[in-house]
Formats: structure tokens, C-alpha cells, sequence
């Protein structure tokens, strides 16, 4: 499974879109938005420009910073996964992305679809688009995150029962053998021998089966099939925050005003770092091959960075006041959003929470619910710049 084309498409297909609906942004605008135009073109652009390069490697150097911080920690033992500090960081994580999902993707999302920029005649008033974009969301995530992970675990189940049979079965042909070599030597009579064939032959064969098949997965069956799920949840919590990371990065990069950018900086500089975190967690419990965690890890250090170059790029045309511009980021922050919820919840905290490691130690689950509470706080806390 490799995270990269699938991830690639989807920053490219946001970043596209985004792109060619700048100039339709501008012609459309219809007058709204004009009094933050004016004040842009008074603001000092020669410092917003500044802030935007000082936003680009500070959000850089910290996603990578939060990312890697789970996947280094497995040469520390305590921060291997399956550790105490590894569940009170997880936690942490997993709060930090349930409340960027309810706290600062979906409330902007419903702002954006009952702005009066919209067209008065237009149905984006009529119904809640935002509350039902987060719920095709997350009912989405859930037919990705199953229907992914049925089909792995088959493919998986597949291969290996195909690898167990035949190791049988050259493990029988070479006991068979090794059998007709001995016969001219045996002591015991032709009925012995077939009788010694027989009870010999399943017990060789069963133990060769089992010993090829834990080496063709890399570890126990239970192991090989947690690993599957965890590779599952990596790749679709990182597509939901690419797409949002997108957006933050295209809206930064576009916007003329320091005392805007300036809080922004900070604020997002730990969203980022925080929110990696929470995917490295992930990346690391999936046990993905170095390549594929390399990929994945300047996947998501670059999705906001990037997004604020092209924001720069577009910075003359783009009014993100206007009605394409609306509908096009609230409904994409609407879904990004119910895709946040559903993997902090579901996939990451639930998990977590049932886990009998955790369930059997009440210290240990008084901490991952304080650390829990700990990062959603924090993070809510930076709606207030962000």
C-alpha cells in the first residue's frame, strides 16, 4: 500500500481547482468584499510578504517537527508505541485533531455558506450545507476506512494461505523423500515404514507452513492484521488534513494584511505541529516501510507551505469574499471536517479508550483522558488567533 498517488492526487485536484476558480473569483465578486480590498491595498504589503516567508518555514519546520517526533521516538523505549507515553501522546494528538474538526474547520465552513456574499436567490440559505457536507464526510470515512480495511485483510489472508499450502506441501514432497532414503536402512518392516510416513508427515509440514507463513508477514497474524488497520487510518486521516491544510495555506498566502497574517503565524505553526503528531502516531503504528514513511511525512510537512505559495501567486486576483470562492472552501472545509471527527473519535481515541491495556490500569486511563482534554483545551484555545 503506498500512500503517495492516491495523497498526490488529491493535493493536486484541491490546489487545481483552487487555481482556476481564482480568476472567476474575481469577476464575480459583485462588490463584495471591496472595503477589505481597499484596506489590502492600504495595508503594508512589503511586511505581509515578510510574514508569509517567515509563516512558510515556521509551519514547515514544525509539521515536520510534530511528524517526526512518534516515528524517531520508536529507537526510544519509552516512546515506542505500544507505551505509556506513547498512549498519553496519542491522546494528546487525538484531541488536538477532534477539536480542530469542531472548533476551527467546521464553524468556518458554516460562516462561509450563510455569508451574505451568497446570492440571495441561491439555496445555500435554505439548507445547511455545512452540517450535511460534514456528514457525508464522515459517513464516507466510514465506507473508506471498512470496505479498505476488508479488502486488505483478505488479500492479506489470501497470500498467506496460498504461502502456507504450498510450504506444506514442499515440506510433505521433501519429508517423502528424505523418507525413501532412509527405507533401504530401516530396521522395521514396509507396514512400519507407511506408518511412520503418516504420523510424520502433518506435524513436518504443519510446523515448516507456520514458520513460512509468520516470516511472509513479518510477525504474528494478529500483528500483521493491526498493522493493516493502522495503515488504513494514516492514509485517510491524511487525506483529510491535506485538505484543509490547503486552505489555511492558500488563504494566508493571499491575505495583504500583517495584523492578519501575523497571529496566524504562531497559531498555525502549532496546529501544524500538533496535528503531526497525531499522524506520525499513526504512521508509526502502521509499521509502513522507510520510503513510504518519508513520503508521507513530507507529504504533510509541505500541503500548508505549499498551499501558501500558490496564495502568494494568486494573491492579485483571488477575493476570497466571493461566491465561488465561499461555496468551493466551505463545502471542502465541511467535509474535511466530518472526516477530522469521525478518525479522532473512532479510529484513534475509541481505539485508545477499549484498549485492555488501558481498561486494566486506572492511572493510565485518568491520564490519556486529562491528556486528551489537555490538547483539545489547547488547541480550542487558538480559535481565538486562528
Amino acid at each position: 500500500m503506498r500512500p503517495s498517488p492516491r495523497a498526490a492526487l488529491v493535493l493536486a485536484a484541491v490546489a487545481a481547482l483552487l487555481l482556476l476558480l481564482a480568476p472567476a473569483a474575481r469577476a464575480d465578486d459583485g462588490g463584495c468584499g471591496a472595503d477589505g480590498a481597499a484596506a489590502a491595498r492600504g495595508g503594508d504589503r512589503a511586511r505581509a510578504r515578510a510574514l508569509k516567508i517567515a509563516a512558510f518555514f515556521s509551519i514547515l519546520v514544525c509539521g515536520a517537527l510534530g511528524c517526526c517526533l512518534p516515528v524517531l521516538g520508536r529507537r526510544v523505549p519509552a516512546l515506542r508505541a505500544g507505551g505509556d507515553v506513547f498512549f498519553l501522546v496519542k491522546a494528546f494528538a487525538a484531541g488536538v485533531i477532534l477539536a480542530t474538526g469542531f472548533i476551527h474547520i467546521l464553524p468556518d465552513a458554516f460562516e462561509k455558506l450563510a455569508s451574505d456574499c451568497l446570492p440571495a436567490g441561491g439555496p445555500w440559505k435554505d439548507f445547511p450545507f455545512a452540517g450535511f457536507g460534514a456528514m457525508v464526510g464522515a459517513i464516507g470515512t466510514l465506507v473508506v476506512d471498512t470496505v479498505a480495511t476488508g479488502y486488505f485483510t483478505r488479500l492479506h489472508f489470501k497470500d498467506s494461505a496460498a504461502a502456507a499450502a504450498a510450504a506444506v506441501s514442499a515440506a510433505a514432497v521433501d519429508d517423502e523423500e528424505k523418507q525413501q532414503q532412509q527405507a533401504p536402512y530401516a530396521g522395521g518392516s514396509d507396514v512400519d515404514h507407511e506408518g511412520h510416513v503418516h504420523m510424520h508427515t502433518p506435524t513436518h509440514g504443519h510446523e515448516h507452513g507456520s514458520t513460512a507463513l509468520v516470516a511472509a508477514v513479518g510477525g504474528g497474524e494478529g500483528d500483521k492484521e493491526h498493522a493493516l488497520r493502522h495503515r488504513v487510518i494514516a492514509q485517510v486521516l491524511e487525506l483529510g488534513i491535506v485538505v484543509h491544510s490547503v486552505i489555511i495555506g492558500i488563504s494566508l498566502g493571499a491575505s495583504e494584511d500583517p495584523s492578519t497574517i501575523k497571529p496566524l503565524v504562531v497559531a498555525l505553526s502549532f496546529h501544524q505541529m500538533f496535528e503531526g503528531m497525531g499522524l506520525g502516531g499513526c504512521i508509526v503504528q502502521a509499521k509502513f516501510k522507510l520510503r513510504s514513511i518519508v513520503t508521507m511525512v513530507l507529504f504533510f510537512c509541505l500541503t500548508t507551505p505549499v498551499g501558501i505559495l500558490v496564495g502568494i501567486g494568486i494573491s492579485s486576483v483571488y477575493n476570497e469574499d466571493s461566491p465561488t470562492a465561499l461555496v468551493v472552501e466551505g463545502i471542502l472545509n465541511s467535509v474535511a471536517a466530518g472526516i477530522l471527527v469521525y478518525m479522532a473519535l473512532v479510529d484513534l481515541l475509541a481505539e485508545d479508550f477499549m484498549n485492555p491495556k488501558v481498561q486494566s490500569r486506572g492511572k493510565l486511563q485518568l491520564g490519556i483522558n486529562v491528556s486528551m482534554l489537555v490538547g483539545a483545551g489547547l488547541m480550542s484555545m487558538l480559535a481565538k488567533w486562528a
